[in-house]
């Protein structure tokens, strides 16, 4: 790419900048009374969606509900104060209820709260040593994969409460175990524990559809807890099997530990550590592609850490960046991370008020409640295109997949991660060569040499409205992050700019899927975007992921691409022409 060493070693950020929290750059930058009563909104609608949220994840992760809301309050207050992202919210995810329930099992609560401490100091070392960059060379069909499993496991955890089984013992953690109890039990399905699920589940996506700013989870909640009193109707509920909630935070303590105990908890630590970088950056890149903003990787990775640390001392479980509530506090108008910090604060302010009626919400609406959750959750669209895209990626996929479901997320994530570095290595293997006819270092050619050769034009290196960038070798998942952030500033600077393909031999779907986003954020910034030089095998994966007209022009050379995008510029300025009545 053309880009000099200098230039980039003199733009490089120092180390101070890299460790400093979102929340200084932001009063840095000037904070106002308006922004503090933004941010205060936002904080009240995400606490909102977090609360009923919260407590379902922990009840599906084989713990107490209020170890949820200790996990948004303490842990979310620490991720959005310290973090390297301006939007983040942090608290409890649906992807660690497998894990955690699989820990507590094993382990019991005291082995999944060190679990969870040893995780946050795991992340907080990833962070101090620069890691967070190297999470993004997980591939593309990996991170699909796993997402899709955990969203199965998810589901079918939700079974037992949705239809209000009577299991004859406990509920098994391994998901073919847990479909054998479930199969044993069916007989004793609650038709009034179904019903108040089918109610919540139906409220949430009837809400989305007509009312789609209107908090559809927690009104949910509210109509299945409503009906349930009020017609004493026989399903079980917090507090039948709780007994309720407590309405404040408790102090800080340690869980008791022992060289054994932390030894026969380091995997389900090291689980912790991975699931959770690989969660909150991708939360944290979901903010960026919303609102235009870098967040700051190892930083955010620090603060995981941190919040993890402080999460577990104060009795909540793991604590991650999550999708669903970043993305709504982005929408809900959030200036900066204090928007998180009143996020933790309302969800504390909701204890001390409301934690005696949490005792009447039934446990088949917060079923329904992840039910949901878990179709959102699934990559099913990104599923299919992998599938279609080539056997290679498929295989990747499925792998990953199915040994989330069926063995776990550890082993899925690597045998995935050495699954698409293979992949890698024999595609390029295939489109190694060598041209007979081409020496080594191409021929000068003389002045007279005819109409191959074309006299230097200064306008196209000078040009302000066009840039032309040139990927050069396998564009892969390993270069997708790097080339993608520099495209992505070349699309906030320029009218158009052109990408030459000519030199790229091969494009997996990670890189097909950065060119994407940058070809929906450069449509967004109504910028033209032009391709030349791909051939049909990188056209066809580009296409596939997203990268097609209208949007984007594809053209055979860099000059016939810089003559059409002058064309678009010229046609998209020119004066709009109305016919006379």
């Amino acid at each position: 790419m053309a880009s000099s060493a200098p230039a980039s070693r003199a733009a490089s950020p120092a180390l101070t900048e890299l460790f400093t929290p979102k929340l200084i750059t932001v009063l840095r930058e000037g904070y106002g009374l308006a922004d503090l009563r933004a941010d205060i909104l936002a904080g009240l609608t995400v606490a909102i969606v977090a609360l009923p949220l919260s407590m379902a994840i922990a009840i599906a992760s084989g713990t107490t509900p209020e170890r949820g809301l200790f996990t948004a309050a303490v842990g979310g207050f620490l991720i959005s104060a310290l973090g390297g992202s301006r939007f983040q919210i942090g608290g409890p995810a649906a992807a660690f209820t497998v894990l955690v329930a699989s820990t507590i099992s094993r382990h019991g609560l005291d082995g999944l709260l060190l679990a969870t401490i040893m995780s946050g100091m795991f992340l907080l070392l990833m962070g101090v040593f620069r890691l967070g960059s190297y999470i993004k060379f997980i591939p593309y069909p990996v991170t699909v994969g796993f997402i899709s499993g955990i969203a199965v496991i998810l589901f079918v955890g939700q079974i037992h409460d949705l239809l209000g089984l009577t299991l004859p013992g406990a509920d098994p953690a391994d998901i073919l175990p847990k479909l054998a109890t479930l199969a044993a039990a069916i007989g004793t399905t609650n038709p009034t524990a179904l019903g108040i699920a089918a109610l919540a589940v139906g409220v949430i996506i009837g809400l989305r559809r007509w009312r789609p700013h209107w908090p559809g989870i927690l009104i949910a909640v509210i109509a299945a807890s409503l009906a349930g009193a009020l017609l004493q109707l026989p399903v079980e509920t917090i507090g039948t099997r709780f007994g309720g909630i407590p309405s404040t935070l408790p102090g800080p303590a340690l869980p008791p530990f022992s060289l054994d105990k932390v030894q026969a908890v380091l995997p389900d630590a090291v689980a912790f550590a991975l699931l959770g970088a690989i969660e909150s950056l991708l939360s944290a890149m979901v903010a960026d592609g919303m609102t235009g903003r870098r967040h700051r990787s190892n930083m955010e990775l620090v603060a995981q850490g941190i919040a993890n640390v402080g999460s577990a001392l104060f009795g909540g479980i793991c604590a991650t960046g999550t999708v669903a509530r970043t993305a709504t506090n982005v929408r809900s108008g959030a200036r900066s991370p204090l928007a998180g910090m009143f996020h933790s604060v309302f969800i504390v302010l909701f204890m001390l008020v409301a934690a005696p009626l949490a005792s009447f919400i039934p446990l088949a609406a917060l079923a329904g409640v992840l039910v949901v959750v878990a179709w959102n959750m699934a990559e099913k669209t990104a599923f299919a295109t992998l599938l279609r895209t080539s056997p290679g990626d498929a295989v990747v996929l499925l792998a990953t997949f199915g040994l989330t479901v069926f063995r776990g997320l550890t082993e899925g994530i690597v045998v995935g991660f050495a699954l698409g570095a293979l992949l890698f290595i024999h595609r390029m293997a295939q489109h190694a060569g060598v041209e007979v006819h081409a020496p080594p270092v191409p021929e000068d050619q003389a002045d007279a040499a005819g109409a191959t050769r074309l006299p230097y034009d200064p306008a196209i290196a000078t040009d302000p409205d066009v840039a032309v960038y040139r990927i050069t070798g396998a564009f892969f998942f390993g270069a997708a992050a790097t080339v993608g952030s520099v495209l992505e500033r070349i699309a906030d600077q320029h009218r158009a700019f052109v990408v030459d393909f000519s030199a790229v031999p091969f494009i997996d779907s990670t890189a097909a899927n950065t060119m994407g986003g940058i070809a929906r954020k450069a449509a967004r910034h109504h910028v033209v975007l032009l391709i030349s030089g791909a051939t049909p095998a990188v056209r066809k994966s580009l296409t596939t992921h997203g990268v097609s007209g209208p949007t984007v022009l594809y053209e055979r050379t860099v000059e016939a691409a810089i003559g059409a995008a002058h064309a678009e510029i010229a046609r998209r300025s020119a004066p709009e022409v109305i016919a006379p009545a």
